[in-house]
């Protein structure tokens, strides 16, 4: 088996666990668009601590595990305007599916949320379209 996969299966096992912990610890969906979302808009306020808590250990644990990756090609754009229009396209699309990758695609689907398997179902549709629209026709990435 390639170690890019080995890499993956264990980033999946990491986020699934993750989910399942938020879960049974908080009694709530782990999506990080909501988690995210409701520290920006303020709906948030009561659960701020574990929010943030959430947010901290997404920015370190990358950090942590820094020492045992090698250095790896993402593919992505080298373009910084198409990265940026990227998250931000990213962003509106989590607003407008009510989640995220994480939310309905993670702990949705584990869970047979028929909402969360046709979300998911749409943006991995949209993903698919989207690079053949702009890398392999438009040439744009």
């Amino acid at each position: 088996m390639p170690v890019d996969w080995i890499w993956g299966l264990v980033g999946g096992l990491i986020i699934g666990t993750g989910g399942a912990v938020y879960l049974l610890a908080n009694g709530r969906i782990m999506g990080a668009s909501g988690i995210i979302g409701g520290l920006v808009d303020g709906s948030g306020r009561n659960s701020a601590a574990e929010r943030m808590a959430f947010l901290v250990g997404v920015f370190l644990l990358p950090i942590l595990i820094k020492p045992f990756y090698r250095p790896f090609e993402t593919h992505a754009s080298e373009n910084l305007a198409v990265l940026v229009a990227a998250g931000l396209l990213v962003g509106i699309g989590t607003r407008m599916a009510n989640g995220c990758t994480s939310g309905h695609g993670v702990c949705g689907i584990s869970r047979l949320s028929l909402r969360g398997i046709v979300a998911t179902v749409f943006y991995i549709g949209a993903g698919g379209l989207t690079v053949v629209l702009f890398r392999h026709l438009l040439g744009v990435i």
